[in-house]
């Protein structure tokens, strides 16, 4: 069955956090009894709801993207496609699970920043970035300038919007590329970029890659506009907040309590989605009976998933890593949160199913040059590096600034020496490696920490997530330079046997 598959995929995500949490509250910081045991219950849910989302993904979400897409390529109407674009963007990042977590997690650190217009400024972004993303394929505007354009706008805003939404701007950009969305997206690619007349194969790949990177920048951006209006905002009551998790998760009851208001914000969330699909199906799709029976089914797994998952998330996952965060980040001076950082990002991107599927694209583009065991490594040092930076930002205080500033430098300007292929993969992994353990456990983790050493959670906190997307933007583009160099030297061999 699917969903016994499904279940593989996240077990391997959800299980290696699991275990490296039971170990370190049997080593290092021994979790209260009822957080420990909420952690596991909610981990258990978060397995089950995840899997249930993602079968209805693949039931209902895949299969009407392809059709859109295909139906759109026949129309060749570009305003149409833009239209589309923006509206699928739009609706799919308010479902989007990573989105609902993000959110929760900020309102919950700063009530002062509303939940559900954050949420909505996220998913104009994306919607917005869609639609450029679209019309940069058919106009053949190089990717590589889009990036660089839009990330001088992105830090031109960040340099005068409010220091607290720096962090959460960029982590709206890594928590948005997940599975709700992605599939879609990359479908409408594929349907414009099959549009444009003369058109190679090669060409064709070359557009359906990067839109989902693309789609990432313009959270940052909406985020940032979204600080510049709304100014700057008071601290945060560290020690409230602390206990809060603390209460919060020592409950095993709570879970049941959690259900009605988790139900509320999901039809919320899906009922726009629900709209869509209807109009589609008027205007573009006219589905058979049977295939409109598998997309309502489809809703209905992703409705059941997405309560059933975030649930888990909100009564169990997100507590535990709060409090375990706080209680390491309280021994001494903290720095034993470094290796444990390490180890949480290996952890992570190795467990991703997504990242396996990323480098398994990456090795067929490559002919085999670039092998995925390497990607892995490669990747997995990364992210682990990232996570731990992270780390020493909550220890230090140290501006975000120092850390996203020389990354996305180098990135942006690899894009000009590395294969274009490459570029638009590397920017679409980006999401790939920020999947639900980073924008639920980590980002609890590393939330915990920074409260516990006294610092601003809002401002030292939060952009783990960027942290862990920007990695892949260096690490791929500079295996596509390797690529590059290795298929340069089997050309020239191969003129040398020739002449």
């Amino acid at each position: 069955m699917n969903l016994l598959a499904k279940i593989k995929e996240t077990v391997i995500s959800v299980v290696p956090i699991m275990v490296i949490v039971l170990i370190l509250h049997l080593t290092v910081f021994p979790l209260p009894t009822m957080v420990l045991v909420d952690f596991f219950i909610g981990g258990v849910l978060l397995i089950l709801g995840m899997s249930i989302f993602l079968l209805g993904a693949d039931i209902g979400m895949i299969p009407v993207g392809q059709k859109v897409g295909s139906s759109l390529t026949k129309k060749r109407n570009l305003p149409l496609m833009l239209a589309i674009g923006f509206a699928v963007g739009f609706v799919l990042t308010i479902a989007e699970p990573d989105v609902q977590v993000l959110a929760t997690q900020v309102t919950n650190v700063d009530p002062s920043i509303p939940r559900m217009p954050l949420v909505m400024m996220i998913s104009v972004g994306v919607g917005l970035f869609v639609a450029l993303a679209l019309a940069r394929i058919v106009l053949q505007f190089p990717m590589k300038w889009l990036f660089v354009v839009s990330f001088a706008i992105i830090f031109t805003l960040a340099a005068f919007a409010s220091p607290e939404f720096v962090g959460i701007a960029f982590d709206g950009g890594g928590a948005t590329t997940g599975p709700m969305a992605v599939p879609f997206i990359m479908a409408l690619g594929l349907g414009v970029a099959s549009v444009r007349k003369h058109t190679t194969q090669s060409s064709v790949e070359d557009d359906s890659f990067g839109l989902a990177g693309t789609a990432s920048v313009g959270p940052i951006m909406a985020v940032l506009a979204m600080g510049l209006v709304s100014g700057g905002h008071g601290g945060v009551d560290v020690q409230t907040a602390t206990q809060s998790a603390v209460g919060d998760s020592s409950v095993a009851w709570h879970f049941l309590r959690l259900i009605p208001g988790v139900m509320e914000e999901v039809l919320n969330a899906l009922l726009p989605l629900s709209c869509i699909f209807i109009v589609f199906q008027l205007t573009l799709l006219h589905m058979p009976n049977q295939q409109i029976k598998k997309t309502v089914l489809g809703l209905i797994y992703t409705f059941v998933g997405l309560v059933i998952f975030l649930v888990g998330v909100n009564g169990g996952f997100m507590p535990a890593g709060q409090v375990m965060g706080a209680g390491i980040g309280g021994l001494g001076s903290g720095w034993a949160l470094v290796p444990i950082g390490l180890l949480f990002g290996a952890m992570v991107v190795c467990a991703e199913p997504a990242v396996w599927v990323l480098t398994d694209q990456v090795e067929e583009v490559s002919g085999g040059h670039i092998r995925r065991p390497v990607m892995l490594v490669t990747l997995a040092i990364g992210v682990a590096v990232a996570v731990a930076l992270a780390m020493t930002r909550v220890i230090t205080g140290l501006s975000i600034w120092w850390y996203l500033l020389p990354g996305y430098a180098i990135a942006l300007a690899m894009t000009f020496f590395c294969p274009p292929l490459f570029t638009a993969i590397a920017f679409d992994s980006g999401g790939v490696a920020t999947g639900p353990m980073s924008s639920t456990f980590i980002l609890s983790f590393t939330l915990g920490a920074s409260m516990a050493l006294g610092g601003n959670p809002v401002t030292d906190a939060f952009g783990v997530i960027a942290m862990i997307a920007m990695i892949p933007l260096i690490a791929i583009q500079a295996l596509g330079l390797l690529y590059q160099r290795k298929q340069r030297q089997i050309d020239a061999a191969a003129m040398r046997r020739d002449s």
